[in-house]
C-alpha cells in the first residue's frame, strides 16, 4: 500500500474546499457520511472489552479471607453490597430508617433525580442486619455503617476494606465494590432470571427496556430473589 498523507495535512488539503461552505459540526458530520458511502469505507466498531466478574470459586475465597479476619463491621459491609448490589455511593448514604427487617428490603434514597427504588436482601440475613442495627442505635448512628469515628464511610474508605481482603486472599485481580455488584447480577441471570426482575432493583434503565419494566412490581421481582438467593455461594 502506498504511503498516506498524514491526517493533519489531509485535512488542511480539505479545509480549502470546505471552508467556503462556513461548515458547522452537523454539516461535516453528514459530508464526510457521505464521503465515506463514495468511497465504500465501512463503519468498524471496536469490540468492547467485557468487565472482569468473579468466578464463584474467586468469590468463596476472597469471603474466606473476609472471614478470617473476624472483623464484624467489614463482614456486614461486604455482604450487603453482595447481596443488594447496590453502588458504593449508596452504601455510604444508607440510613438506619432505610432498612426495612420486615420486608426484607433497603430503600435506595436517589440523589440525581431518578425514582428512589426499593433493593431486597435475604431474609437469612435479616437477623444479624438487626443485631447490627440494634448497636447502630445505642451508639446513636444515623448510617447503617460509621467509622470508629462515628463517621460515614468515605467512597474511598470503603474501596479500601474490600481491597484489603483481596491482598489478604491473594487474588489475582482487586474485588471491587463494582465487581461485587457484576457478581450479582451476573449470578442472578445464570438461575435464568429476566432482565425485567432484575432491573427494578438494580437501578439499572435502558430506553428499550424501560416501557415494559415500568409495568413490572417489586413483589413479583423479590419473590423471585428469595427462591434463587438460597443458593447464593457466600
Amino acid at each position: 500500500m502506498e504511503k498516506r498523507t498524514g491526517p493533519h495535512k489531509k485535512a488542511l488539503q480539505l479545509a480549502k474546499f470546505l471552508r467556503q461552505e462556513h461548515p458547522d459540526y452537523s454539516y461535516l458530520k453528514a459530508v464526510f457520511s457521505e464521503l465515506r458511502k463514495v468511497l465504500d469505507v465501512p463503519v468498524t466498531k471496536v469490540p468492547q472489552k467485557l468487565p472482569y466478574v468473579p468466578t464463584e470459586s474467586d468469590l468463596k475465597k476472597y469471603y474466606e479471607a473476609v472471614w478470617t479476619t473476624q472483623n464484624m463491621q467489614d463482614m456486614l459491609i461486604i455482604k450487603t453490597l453482595l447481596y443488594t448490589g447496590i453502588r458504593v455511593s449508596e452504601l455510604i448514604r444508607l440510613k438506619i430508617q432505610e432498612v426495612d427487617l420486615n420486608a426484607c428490603q433497603l430503600k435506595i434514597i436517589s440523589v440525581t433525580g431518578k425514582k428512589d427504588r426499593k433493593v431486597p436482601f435475604p431474609k437469612s440475613f435479616r437477623e444479624t442486619l438487626a443485631l447490627h442495627l440494634s448497636n447502630a442505635n445505642k451508639n446513636k448512628q444515623l448510617n447503617v455503617f460509621e467509622s470508629s469515628w462515628k463517621k460515614p464511610y468515605s467512597d474511598r474508605g470503603i474501596r479500601r476494606i474490600l481491597e484489603k481482603y483481596s491482598k489478604i486472599a491473594e487474588m489475582d485481580q482487586n474485588i471491587s465494590p463494582h465487581k461485587l455488584r457484576h457478581f450479582l447480577f451476573t449470578w442472578l441471570k445464570k438461575q435464568n432470571i429476566e432482565d425485567a426482575l432484575i432491573q427494578p432493583y438494580s437501578g439499572h434503565e435502558t430506553s428499550q427496556s424501560l416501557e415494559i419494566y415500568s409495568k413490572l412490581s417489586l413483589p413479583k421481582a423479590q419473590e423471585v430473589y428469595d427462591e434463587n438467593i438460597k443458593n447464593f455461594p457466600v
